[in-house]
């Protein structure tokens, strides 16, 4: 079986995502590093793969795709029966209450999500100034998601179910960068939030992500 290929850095909130969607179901891939910086994403070779020139792009034999996911869906349905089964769901029902938790990430938790992860992560390190208000802006519309997020994590273990699915590991990238700043008791100091992310955070797949975040960039994984 040919190896799939990932495109993009993994410090990538969205190209983590397809790689821990991979080492969940144990798929073998090769991670290409795009150079950014030096503008390797605006390049026609790869804006043939990935249109919008932003990361990740995906290869597998002869199909490409560029969000991420979408990317993650397309994983687990083709290898349906390799790793973690179950993680986007064995049945019509159980697929549908993963998407709509995956949708409530893409456009509840991830808008707010992605600016703070921005603004208080990215931006420090770039050497950009910060965006008070912004800041206080976003924390604010995150806190009433993770509000409905409490509620519900109080009535089941996942966000899905009583199983790890895409939903939870959708959350996964953005998550891990804003606990590790000083709003990380947005999470914490929730209840039900906080076991939650203990617990989605210390899989194996994940602990190998953030492990690939911290390593130079190399050619392939």
């Amino acid at each position: 079986m040919a190896t799939v290929k990932v495109y993009g850095p993994p410090m990538s909130t969205a190209v983590s995502r397809v790689l821990a969607c991979l080492l969940e179901k144990q798929v073998e891939f090769q991670l290409i590093s795009v150079d950014m910086a030096k503008g390797q994403h605006k390049k026609p070779e790869y804006l043939k793969i990935q249109p919008f020139g932003q990361v990740p792009a995906f290869q597998d034999e002869n199909i490409t795709l560029f969000e991420s996911r979408a990317i993650c869906r397309y994983v687990c349905d083709k290898y349906a029966n390799r790793g973690k089964k179950g993680l986007f769901g064995m049945n019509p029902l159980e697929k549908a209450s993963i998407d709509q938790w995956l949708e409530a990430e893409g456009q509840t938790f991830n808008p707010p999500s992605s600016v703070l992860v921005f603004q208080l992560a990215f931006a420090p390190r770039m050497k950009l100034k910060q965006d008070h208000g912004l800041i206080k802006q976003n924390e604010e519309k995150l806190k009433k998601v993770l509000d409905l997020y409490d509620r519900r994590l109080g009535e089941s273990r996942f966000l899905a179910g009583e199983e790890f699915t895409l939903a939870d590991l959708s959350h996964l990238p953005n998550t891990q960068y804003l606990v590790s700043t000083d709003r990380g008791e947005l999470f914490t100091s929730r209840k039900n939030v906080g076991r939650w992310w203990d617990e989605i955070s210390g899989r194996a797949s994940w602990k190998k992500v953030v492990e690939m975040q911290n390593t130079p960039p190399r050619a392939s994984a």
